[in-house]
């Protein structure tokens, strides 16, 4: 939060000192939240991932059983019976990890599929926004969504060249 709060201080700040500068503000998810396809991904996404998490629950269930089974049967157990029943376990819980992690991890299935079906929309925006920049003559937009984030910039406005040159490392 104070990082959020410090960068739009900052981001005020170098605004303000470029009066000339014309800046507006934008909220994405309002207008994600206005297109149909958006809402259509989303729903997808939602459903896609709770059918993966019901795969999930119910492996993880099953270990549950099988873990209770081996706790009441284990005084009547032999040595090599407990072993093999312990490696089952162990074996049948990292497959219900190793499931959850192509599922859900990162760049897992699901942020594959959100690529998919979100991406697409999100450059229509992005590119919406930088058209409309353009013609109404910003040099910056701020997106209030989920903190203010610099959501465009006029390239002209780049100035890492220079702080390189007084750093003084040449590209």
């Amino acid at each position: 939060m104070k990082k959020t709060i410090l960068s739009f201080i900052l981001l005020l700040s170098v605004v303000a000192a470029q009066a000339q500068q014309r800046y507006c503000f934008i909220d994405s998810r309002f207008i994600l939240e206005k297109i149909t396809d958006y809402k259509d991904a989303q729903t997808k996404l939602d459903n896609l991932s709770k059918t993966w998490q019901d795969e999930i629950d119910s492996k993880m269930a099953e270990v549950e059983r099988m873990y209770k089974g081996y706790q009441a049967e284990k005084p009547m157990l032999s040595d090599e019976m407990r072993n093999r029943r312990q490696d089952e376990i162990v074996a049948r819980e990292k497959e219900a990890k190793d499931l959850q992690k192509q599922r859900f991890g990162y760049e897992g299935d699901l942020f594959k599929k959100r690529q998919e079906l979100v991406k697409p929309i999100q450059d229509r925006v992005f590119n919406a926004v930088q058209k409309m920049a353009s013609q109404k003559g910003f040099d910056l937009v701020l997106d209030k969504a989920g903190g203010v984030t610099l959501f465009y910039a006029d390239p002209k406005l780049d100035k890492s060249d220079e702080v390189l040159k007084v750093l003084g490392i040449n590209k």
